[in-house]
């Protein structure tokens, strides 16, 4: 994976593309990935416990996907913000 990161770099500089444009697409495609890795690594528990809490008190089921619904919502939302900036910083 570094040797195709390097080939990129020298091939925009041969054909005489600033270095570090290309740097900066590596970058935002990298934080594009952290994103969404940060997002399903935060909703993925929020899931299995919502499943587990609906298994032990049935009777509590519309509080428990509620809850989880928000919380989900709210790293999503995070996480959003993380590919929204990424894309801030393909266009500088």
């Amino acid at each position: 994976m570094l040797h195709a990161l390097v080939t990129v770099v020298q091939e925009a500089a041969a054909n005489g593309e600033a270095a570090g444009s290309s740097i900066g697409l590596i970058g935002a495609g990298l934080a594009i990935g952290g994103a969404v890795l940060g997002a399903g690594l935060g909703i993925g528990p929020i899931g299995s416990a919502a499943a587990q809490g609906i298994a032990r008190q049935p009777e509590a089921k519309g509080d428990i996907q509620t809850a989880a619904i928000i919380f989900a919502a709210l790293i999503e939302g995070v996480a959003l913000f993380g590919v929204g900036l990424a894309f801030l910083m393909i266009n500088q």
